[in-house]
């Protein structure tokens, strides 16, 4: 048996993997002093040489330096990791890229980086892997040269980047040829070679010797076999190797973690110490020497006491028992495609308890417009343990809600909100070990981007793949945040984007997401007994159909999530039903209230002039959700509920009918 069989699976670990408690910075200021550090030594020593003032040597070693450090903005930069907002990162990375390396754009390099994370150690698979799986006696001739492996690798994957990246790519090769030629007709190819093209090489091996070769080699273990022993930390004389190897000597932290700052590798490192050494990982010496964990805990006991553990932030459910309305100020109303808009609320804290809500909730807006009341379902949008209520709001024409929102709303408007409601996700554990598919069209991107955001915080070991349907990439709601989410979690989480109206998408992908796409998806990779929980969100006919074909494939029906743009709105019918009298329980007080031949239960209870939750009438939301205490009820559709919710008694009154005189009904439990 080899050594990787040996090792404890990381699923037995006592403790969840902690939040590692450092958060994507406004604006790293690190980062921007190493940037302009680095910037002001390169052009000190460019103006040096030309000016006679520095022999080369010294030109080639301040410069190099510069170029060194360079890298880990560029670093940083493809994980998004120097500020929130994502233009900044570009703009910092495309700059940090032309001294890095200009023959490739910073989106290709942050494309090829993302893979190295998903695929560490794997072959052909990890860009890295020509440096990292290298003899100690080749890395002298390997190391200078890591960008020929990378463009090697965009070669390969050219059909997969957007077409804007390629040609970027290629004007910044062609240009630096250009140069490179123009320089040696001019007679100045050494003066180029003295200050940018051989720092450059230099640089370029040590950072293939530091950033790839020392975290990775002589280890077995692919990022998808074992996350904690794809990579190392390296220990010991920190006051030296920290900075000199910009935190990369915690090398481990950064893949476990891509979006954390460089300079906050150590901090996250001990706050959770214990529970990455439960998970067995791999940890080396300044010197080399491999440390099993009982090994490294006595290194550590005589270097001090292990940090505590950071607290895992598991999401809450509203604490209000029948949903109610409450007037919300809208903090913000931002476009996030040319017919979507972003609303974000300002919750008042007196009501944070009763708007927390579990990912794949939703929530009802109500509003008068013109005299004309209107009420719409929308899924939130944001991670539950964020604190943040947010819905995203698709223009459809003619649409009454849609259209005030994309052209009338704005911050400081107030909206009545109904507390959320809905099951679309599934109970989360941090021990948990899973494998979760999401399959969505348009606007479906909604609860299934709470549940993904939510799901990869806190199950550190479960992994994501988003299947995402859109006429292009322009009209891809939240496309941004998805790239940010899958530099985040670059080994966890995957998308694969279909697209109907884009000529040069690849061509497997280009059309709809139907039943031959996901049959060829499901005999490929996403065989239904290697997958613990599917989500389905998009148009009726197409959840549906999809639904029923992982049925047919062997999936557990309480393991296929489905969750409806609408229901079918059916003509209402009174032939074949009967009156009955309905006792209806909300929030705390009994009502008892006649209901008509051909009346849902709740049409009787609004009839009646009671607050009952409602929102689509179709049975796609679960808005309306009671328990049956009393009686009997026949539904006529049902898109929202669980089995186990069927099983418990509880139904959609929107869609209930009652097949007994009398009927009783709680909406609080």
């Amino acid at each position: 048996m080899s050594a990787t069989t040996e090792r404890p699976a990381p699923a037995a670990s006592r403790h969840a993997l902690p939040d590692p408690g450092e958060q994507v910075p406004t604006i790293s200021w690190p980062i921007v002093a190493i940037f302009c550090g680095a910037i002001a030594a390169f052009s000190f020593s460019t103006w040096a040489a030309l000016a006679d003032r520095l022999p080369a040597p010294a030109t080639i070693l301040l410069s190099a330096t510069a170029i060194f450090v360079l890298f880990t903005v560029l670093h940083d930069a493809a994980h998004y990791s120097i500020s929130t907002h994502r233009w900044v990162n570009v703009a910092f990375g495309r700059v940090a890229m032309l001294f890095v390396s200009p023959l490739i754009s910073f989106k290709s390099f942050a494309f090829i980086h993302i893979e190295h994370h998903r695929n560490t150690n794997d072959g052909d698979f990890d860009p890295d892997h020509f440096v990292s799986a290298a003899p100690w006696w080749q890395l002298p001739l390997r190391a200078p040269f890591m960008d020929v492996p990378y463009l090697s690798f965009l070669v390969r994957n050219v059909k997969r980047r957007p077409r804007p990246e390629v040609l970027e790519t290629a004007f910044l090769m062609g240009t630096t040829v250009a140069v490179i030629v123009a320089a040696a007709f001019a007679g100045h190819l050494w003066t180029l070679a003295v200050l940018y093209l051989i720092p450059a090489r230099v640089a370029m091996f040590v950072l293939a010797w530091w950033f790839d070769w020392l975290p990775h080699h002589d280890l077995e273990d692919t990022q998808q076999e074992n996350r904690y022993r794809a990579t190392r930390n390296r220990v010991g004389s920190e006051w030296i190797l920290t900075p000199l190897l910009l935190s990369q000597n915690y090398h481990l932290v950064h893949h476990l973690h891509p979006s954390i700052p460089f300079h906050r590798y150590v901090a996250a490192w001990r706050r959770n110490e214990e529970a990455y050494l439960e998970r067995d990982a791999a940890i080396g010496t300044v010197f080399g020497q491999q440390l099993d964990t009982d090994e490294y805990r006595e290194w550590k006991r005589l270097n001090g006491k292990l940090a505590r553990l950071l607290p895992v932030r598991m999401p809450k459910r509203s604490s209000v028992r029948a949903a109610v309305f409450h007037p919300v100020p809208v903090a913000s109303a931002d476009r996030v495609t040319e017919d979507s808009v972003l609303i974000r609320f300002d919750v008042p804290d007196h009501l944070r308890d009763q708007f927390a809500f579990e990912p794949g909730q939703h929530v009802t807006v109500r509003t008068d417009l013109g005299g004309e009341g209107v009420r719409r379902n929308y899924s939130l949008c944001t991670s539950a343990t964020s604190g943040e209520l947010a819905i995203a709001v698709k223009h459809i024409p003619g649409g009454a809600f849609s259209t005030f929102a994309m052209e009338q709303l704005r911050a400081g408007d107030t909206l009545e909100v109904m507390t959320p409601t809905g099951s679309f996700g599934t109970p989360l554990d941090p021990l948990a070990t899973k494998n979760y598919v999401a399959i969505v069209a348009g606007s479906g991107i909604t609860p299934v981007l709470s549940i993904l955001q939510t799901t990869l915080a806190i199950e550190t070991e479960s992994r994501f793949t988003l299947i995402y349907g859109n006429r292009d990439a322009d009209s891809t709601m939240f496309r941004e945040e998805l790239d940010d989410l899958e530099a985040r979690y670059a080994d966890r989480f995957r998308i694969i984007h279909v697209r109907s109206r884009d000529p040069h998408h690849p061509e497997h992908l280009r059309g709809r997401i139907d039943r031959p796409k996901l049959e060829q998806w499901i005999d490929s990779d996403l065989a239904p007994d290697s997958v613990d929980e599917w989500f389905l969100c998009g148009p009726v006919e197409m959840v549906t159909d999809l639904r029923d074909l992982l049925l047919e494939r062997g999936s557990d029906p309480d393991r296929v999530h489905v969750e409806l743009f609408h229901g079918y709105q059916k003509p209402k019918v009174t032939d074949g039903f009967t009156p009955a009298e309905v006792a209806v329980s909300l929030r705390g007080r009994q009502h008892v209230v006649p209901l008509a031949a051909g009346d849902t239960v709740l049409e009787s209870a609004l009839k009646a002039g009671l607050e009952a939750p409602y929102a689509c009438l179709g049975g796609a939301c679960g808005t309306c959700k009671a328990k049956v205490l009393l009686g009997s009820v026949a539904m006529e559709q049902d898109f929202a509920l669980s089995q186990a919710d069927v099983d418990a008694g509880y139904v959609l009154t929107c869609q209930s009918h009652p097949t007994t005189p009398s009927v009783a009904v709680d909406y609080d439990v």
